[in-house]
């Protein structure tokens, strides 16, 4: 006796299903408690769109005011990058750095393994380690941070009225501080405010006369503005505190202020050489909304917290101030960029999308199975969810983070709902069979059957959820990204199988009647029914009492019940008693007429022939094929960059220019105009006007852009987006020097630029030759498609160069950081000192005159006055005579990558679904550039970006496919103890493959090539169950002494039914989100109004997965039907021949090779005939009839 025997007699009666059925008062009581706690764990769970990622990616900022790029690179970059590449104990993926005027940043991003707090500490340890090699005078400390999506603001509040700029502040800060009490809320961010700011703008040709420095003015208004305690004093029993106080409590204060003064009464005021303004600070950054100036607060979420609360608590807060007065009634106060209303349009339409899938199995499930059945069936699908719940514990270990409500975890339940009934099914229908119309007593029948079917459903989830356990080690983003989908799935199928061994069976038990006309009630008995009149009564007492929706509900079932009484009862018998019977009867004589002779062989054969016909047909369609899937846009994005060094007010101008055109294109869609479905135009400049993709969060002035955002799919009323992209794009053109990026939302998690190419190497220079070389190629060599191709840093960044004469300034008594820092104090400012009131601090900035700071000659006129410490006397020298300046271009940023410097081409696309055709020609121009141009040794080109990631993905999915082909491989020898059947039962993920590929090719379908891969892995678990249903039932025929053919075609017979039921259940649970059709359950019961639509957003990102699978089980439905009994014929004509010529049963191990195997048959059957032997295949002699 085999090992899978001996367990099958062990569980004759199993155990589990045992104790359930004798206990069921017990077992209804865990049934509840546990619908309880999944129905409130399904309310309180923090809901997002998107899963709430974590990846372990720090970034290191660090300012270190008036250093070039060149210098911030040596002296900041390179010391922590040292350190970085030492990390130890956790593996660095990759560094990434960018080196720009004052500020460092450095990007370290981790393997997905490791934590994010090991990496944060790691990175914060290696800063440590590099401090004895950074300046000592840096203006900020290097500031480490992880990169989270939840740093994405969640909306923005824009504030507007008629109100001076420092008003409008006050109501921001105001709101500010209400939204950072929630504990949901990381902080508001204040956008496009004006910042008071105290200005001490001195006249240097009047601080040369008085003989001062700004380091005298500096030193003067630092040492008055100050509160000092000098300690405490014994008074009587008290100790009182002195304190001197010389706080200034007004920016007149500063007027009076002593800079010099002498015994001989030359007293130098302040006021005497300086103008003292109360004003704003100059504006270096812009936000407008619908064209306007606004205030703006970017809200940012905390990790973890529910979205959709977290916007409706800030939306109250704001309708709360406008209550109480505390924001005046004329201020305008407008939220755009809600993510929650995508989330909440999301969430619904995957809600309901489940529910209608669940309608669609459980109508199905009846006629096959009769309705009190298909009930106990179908109420396996929320226990089963709800039991999945109850391990989230274990889903937030695996995932490392806490599981969310989000549209991944919501599609694994939509996935598993078709999947989740096989293993009720299959016990339900066993129970069913067993009781026989009540001969067999229920309790017994509902033991045996769970006992004899326990062991090949146990083996049929298992090899369900074996390929969803290697895209647990899905690395990476997209890994983090997608991981959620096979640990929801891997839960629920395993909770599928509790609830079938032990919520299944007592529900048997309690309600299976016997069936058929003669045991049933004559239709007009259900007005009698109790429950039909408790249903119409409560329903009729609850439209008086006004809940509309649950009493439409209760009518509503009371009209299902007349409806299955008078329609339903009558067309489940007729389709028993004549569909299925004539169906099963078609099916076996078909079955009769494949198993004879050859023809088994050739149906096999034609197989592969099959597969070169899809796949030719494939590639003669042409399909177009994108990594993530996307589809109508619902925000576009028009990105701005300017030459680095261009004033914000130019860049504001342009980017006025351009949001002018995009309203242009916009008006009749306006939020202003009747049935418009633009919801809002926000435009920001030089803050938060960066790409994404950039993680560099610096203001630069050179940036601006325009981000439109459409209202919800199902308003706007048939309406494309699309369309307004393209025009947008054909607009935003005819601006010298710019370079304009038009751009929507990402489908999945961000990705590299579509376009990315990488010259890399130590010398800036050549690497910056090559880069422009290659430019100026790609300029006069197109490609069709891209849309702007640009690098990454400007090589031409405007400098004038001040060249100190070290030997002239040294006679003087002169050093060149002087020099430097009385520039910097004369042009940027310093800040001396703060004024204080009340909680708010306010700069005191110490500078020149506006018309002397921007002007290079009168800088350069500047005296410096100072100490000479040879002949102690005062000097005043000017800058010219030690120097003298150079108008030049520089580098306006030095990039580097795994400590190399590095300069990016990149680009975005016009069309995401051509990608890959687009990479492939710009590789045979690269290497057409790299034989005509003369590359240094040392400087390396590559693509890189979108199409390396997707090279990364799909490579990791097809490892991901053999190790779930591997494990199903050993599941199943287990089961059959057997090396060829398991052969048969993976050849029907073969069958699957066909058909994805007929599918796509006869549609001209998009082809997702994420949604593809994993697509093909999640039907490689799901296909073969039906195989080993077919093998498993012809094995026990066999046993019982069938011969082989005849086993073969009563098992197909018989198993057709349930064959055909997880196949239609799967597939109806996928069909409505694969056609997008949605209905709004609420809206029905409630108002009577469906709200049915086709489309959204659910469907856009999850329709290629849904019809990639269904193409697959619907051709390896009618395929298994035919070609498992067609193979499992060949293999037992073919086992006994080929171990006798081949010495043992290892040659079946050889099916691994496919195809190539019958080349080892058609060995064993050339040597034969050549030694004149015939090769026995499994034809016998008939029997003599019997009398």
């Amino acid at each position: 006796m085999n090992f899978i025997e001996g367990i099958k007699d062990k569980f004759k009666e199993f155990g589990l299903t045992s104790w359930a059925v004798d206990n069921r008062t017990a077992v209804y009581i865990i049934a509840v408690l546990i619908s309880a706690f999944g129905l409130i764990k399904f309310n309180t769970m923090p809901k997002e769109q998107f899963p709430d990622i974590v990846v372990p990616t720090i970034s290191i900022v660090t300012v270190y005011a008036g250093n070039s790029p060149k210098d911030i690179e040596n002296l900041v970059t390179r010391p922590i990058e040292k350190q970085l590449k030492g990390i130890s104990g956790a593996k660095v993926k990759k560094i990434t750095s960018t080196s720009q005027a004052d500020y460092s940043l450095i990007v370290t991003e981790f393997d997905t393994d490791v934590k994010t707090e090991i990496a944060k500490q790691k990175v914060k340890d290696a800063i440590d380690k590099a401090k004895t090699d950074l300046p000592t005078d840096l203006t900020s400390q290097p500031d480490v941070a992880e990169f989270a999506f939840s740093e994405m603001p969640i909306m923005f509040v824009n504030v507007s009225g008629d109100y001076d700029g420092i008003k409008l502040k006050q109501y921001a800060d105001k709101m500010q501080d209400r939204f950072e009490e929630l504990t949901e809320i990381t902080r508001a961010e204040i956008v496009g405010a004006p910042e008071r700011e105290i200005q001490v703008n001195v006249d240097p040709y009047k601080m040369s006369q008085a003989r001062v420095s700004f380091m005298d003015i500096e030193n003067a208004i630092s040492r008055e503005n100050r509160d000092i305690t000098g300690g405490t004093l014994e008074v009587g029993d008290m100790r009182r505190t002195i304190k001197v106080k010389g706080q200034f409590i007004s920016s007149l204060n500063l007027n009076n202020i002593v800079v010099r003064s002498s015994a001989q009464g030359a007293t130098v005021y302040l006021r005497d050489i300086a103008e003292l303004k109360d004003t704003i600070k100059e504006k270096d950054s812009y936000a407008r909304l619908d064209g306007k100036n606004v205030v703006t607060l970017n809200i940012v979420k905390r990790a973890g917290e529910n979205l959709i609360n977290a916007a409706d608590k800030i939306k109250g807060i704001v309708a709360e101030m406008k209550e109480k007065e505390e924001l005046p009634k004329d201020l305008k106060v407008v939220i755009t960029g809600d993510l929650s209303k995508a989330t909440k349009t999301s969430f619904n339409e995957l809600v309901n999308t489940i529910i209608i899938g669940f309608v669609l199995v459980l109508i199905i499930l009846m006629f096959f199975m009769g309705v009190t059945n298909a009930f106990f069936v179908a109420l396996s699908v929320p226990l089963s969810v709800f039991v999945a719940f109850m391990f989230l514990p274990l889903a937030d270990g695996i995932i490392g983070t806490t599981v969310t409500l989000n549209f991944i975890v919501l599609f694994a339940l939509l996935l598993g709902l078709g999947i989740i009934v096989d293993d009720a099914i299959v016990v339900i229908e066993n129970t069913h069979r067993i009781y026989n119309n009540g001969k067999v007593p229920i309790v017994r029948s509902a033991k045996e059957a769970a006992g004899e079917v326990f062991i090949p459903v146990l083996a049929g989830t298992a090899t369900t959820l074996a390929p969803f356990f290697p895209l647990l080690l899905w690395k990476g983003l997209i890994g983090k990204f997608m991981i959620y989908l096979p640990v929801m799935l891997i839960l629920t199928l395993a909770a599928s199988l509790i609830v079938a061994f032990i919520f299944n069976p007592v529900f048997a038990v309690s309600f299976m009647k016997p069936e058929g006309k003669e045991y049933e009630k004559p239709a007009r008995h259900i007005w009698k029914n109790k429950w039909f009149i408790i249903f119409s009564v409560a329903g009729v007492l609850l439209h008086i009492a006004g809940s509309h929706g649950m009493a439409n509900f209760l009518l509503m079932m009371a009209i299902l019940m007349v409806l299955n009484a008078y329609v339903l009862n009558h067309a489940i018998h007729v389709f028993q008693n004549k569909a299925l019977p004539w169906l099963m009867s078609h099916y076996e004589r078909l079955l009769k007429w494949v198993l004879v002779g050859w023809r088994p062989v050739w149906a096999f054969a034609s197989l592969f022939g099959l597969f070169a016909v899809a796949l030719l047909l494939l590639i003669a369609r042409g399909n177009k094929s994108t990594f993530f899937p996307s589809g109508d846009p619902n925000f576009i994005y028009v990105y701005l960059k300017l030459p680095v060094g261009t004033d914000i007010k130019y860049t504001d101008s342009v980017t006025h220019l351009l949001e002018g055109r995009v309203q242009k294109i916009l008006e009749k869609e306006l939020p202003t105009q009747p049935g418009g479905i633009v919801e809002s135009i926000i435009t920001n400049v030089a803050v938060s006007a960066n790409n994404p993709r950039d993680n560099n969060r610096s203001v630069q002035p050179n940036l601006g852009r325009i981000q439109v955002s459409f209202v919800e799919y199902d308003k706007r009323e048939g309406k494309k987006t699309l369309p307004f992209k393209e025009e947008i794009r054909r607009q935003m053109t005819g601006i010298p020097g710019a370079s304009i990026e038009v751009a929507q939302e990402d489908g999945g998690p961000p990705t590299d630029p579509p376009v990315n190419i990488e010259i890399q190497g130590d010398n800036f220079e050549s690497i910056a030759k090559v880069a422009n070389d290659l430019s100026h190629y790609m300029d006069t060599n197109q490609i069709n498609g891209i849309e702007n191709l640009q690098m990454d840093v400007d090589l031409n960044s405007p400098e004038i160069s001040i060249n100190v004469d070290r030997e002239k300034a040294m006679m003087e008594g002169l050093s060149t950081g002087q020099i430097g820092m009385e520039i910097r104090t004369a042009l940027f400012g310093k800040e001396v000192s703060k004024l204080k009131e009340g909680e708010d601090e306010y700069k005191i900035q110490l500078r020149t005159t506006d018309l002397i700071r921007h002007n290079i000659t009168d800088l350069m006129n500047m005296r410096i006055t100072f100490m000479d410490m040879n002949t102690m006397r005062v000097k005043s020298i000017p800058i010219s005579s030690v120097a003298s300046i150079d108008y030049t271009n520089a580098t306006g940023a030095i990039k580097r990558k795994n400590v190399k410097r590095t300069i990016q081409l990149q680009s975005n696309v016009l069309d995401p679904t051509m990608v890959g055709p687009i990479n492939a020609e710009l590789q045979i121009k690269l290497d057409d550039f790299k034989v005509k141009n003369k590359i240094p040794s040392d400087v390396t080109l590559k693509l890189s970006g979108q199409s390396e990631q997707e090279k990364e993905t799909s490579t990791f999915l097809a490892y991901a496919l053999l190790g779930a082909l591997a494990i199903i491989f050993l599941i199943l020898v287990l089961q059959f103890n057997s090396v060829s059947k398991p052969f048969i039962v993976i050849t029907e993920i073969f069958f699957s493959i066909i058909g994805v590929l007929l599918g796509y090719a006869l549609t001209g379908m998009t082809i997702a090539t994420i949604m593809l891969g994993v697509g093909i892995i999640a039907l490689a678990g799901i296909v073969i169950k039906n195989g080993i249903l077919l093998i498993e039932f012809t094995d026990e025929l066999r046993g019982r002494g069938m011969r082989t053919r005849a086993a073969a075609i009563e098992a197909g017979k018989i198993r057709i039914i349930p064959v055909m039921l997880t196949a239609i259940a799967t597939i109806l649970g996928l069909l409505p989100l694969a056609v997008g059709f949605n209905i709004d359950f609420v809206s029905l019961f409630q108002h009577l109004n469906p709200h049915i639509f086709f489309g959204g957003d659910s469907v856009v990102f999850w329709g290629p997965l849904s019809w990639t699978m269904i193409f697959g089980l619907i051709f390896a439905f009618f395929l298994t039907l035919i070609m498992v009994p067609s193979m499992y014929l060949i293999s037992e004509r073919l086992r006994r021949p080929m171990e006798q010529f081949y010495g043992g049963r290892f040659i079946a191990i050889l099916g691994f090779l496919g195809p190539f195997f019958f080349i080892f048959v058609g060995i064993m059957y050339l040597v034969r005939r050549l030694q004149g032997k015939k090769v026995w295949s499994g034809k016998l002699k008939q029997p003599p009839a019997k009398e």
